[in-house]
């Protein structure tokens, strides 16, 4: 499994790798002209240890790069977690996974977040109680204060729409996620208010792909794709399992999952229609 942020320690590895073979310095020449031992390059090449936005900046002052956007970018790369932002799901650590303390990290960090959910509602709009219902039936045996704790966590989460900039959601839901009783009815009536509303923000595109649309790319299953500030060298799509999460950052698949997205999107209904599809089935309630 690749944890997501190794995803960005990685590829900047790589890149400063690059940058110093094309000075034809060695790792430990590298080093040597900057103090440092020479495990410490090669721990930042490959991407076994994190590396300060400062520390970046000398590199390329030692390798010469003038190219001011290459060096945003390295830099971006550098900060990307949590994108300097304080890193709040760090007092939950006794209850949160790696997994999970990783996602919210790209979460926290990306201005954009395209997503395909085939059975529950996206986590970024969940009501607190559809969150606990949800929670309790993927986690059996939970003990009351674990449970209070991850649901605080999913609703901490949502401020990344009401951040400024906000984070712009682009949602596909199939039918099943509104049909599917989650907490009883009530609980589906109130979930389905907060999806009405949330379709009515700016930052929030949703869309319905209903069950006459027959079979589509999405049965596959759901997917995050998480996109980045100035850059799409650090987009990054997320694919969640029982147990792990994987991360994917080949331009070939990250293009092959927009263009699913893309697909989801011409088949579903447009947001304005699903508003409307949503009140109808919330009515039904």
């Amino acid at each position: 499994m690749q944890h997501g942020p190794a995803v960005r320690r990685r590829k900047l590895g790589a890149e400063l790798r690059a940058l110093r073979a094309g000075t034809g310095l060695t790792s430990g020449e590298a080093a040597r002209l900057l103090g440092w031992h020479q495990s410490k390059v090669s721990r930042i090449e490959t991407g076994t240890s994190g590396v300060k936005p400062a520390d970046v900046e000398r590199l390329l002052h030692a390798y010469g790069v003038e190219d001011p956007e290459l060096r945003e970018l390295l830099v971006v790369l550098a900060g990307s977690e949590g994108n300097g932002r304080h890193h709040w799901w760090h007092a939950y650590r006794g209850v949160l996974p790696q997994a999970y303390r990783d996602f919210i990290s790209l979460e926290s960090g990306a201005s954009g977040m395209r997503t395909l959910e085939t059975s529950v509602v996206p986590g970024l709009l969940q009501t607190p109680e559809y969150a606990r219902a949800v929670t309790r039936a993927a986690v059996d045996g939970l003990e009351e204060s674990k449970l209070d704790a991850l649901v605080e966590v999913r609703l901490a989460r949502q401020d990344v729409l009401r951040s400024d900039p906000p984070l712009e959601l682009s949602a596909v839901l199939d039918e099943a996620v509104l049909r599917r009783e989650v907490g009883g009815p009530d609980v589906m009536a109130r979930q389905l208010r907060r999806l009405r509303e949330a379709a009515t923000l700016p930052q929030v595109r949703l869309q319905v792909l209903p069950f006459a649309a027959g079979a589509h790319i999405g049965v596959t299953g759901p997917f995050v794709i998480f996109s980045f500030p100035n850059t799409t060298d650090l987009d990054v799509v997320v694919l969640d399992h029982l147990t792990s999460s994987l991360y994917l950052e080949r331009k070939e698949d990250l293009r092959a999952y927009a263009e699913a997205f893309d697909a989801l999107r011409f088949h579903a209904l447009s947001p304005e229609d699903s508003l409307d599809y949503i009140a109808a089935i919330g009515d039904d309630t």
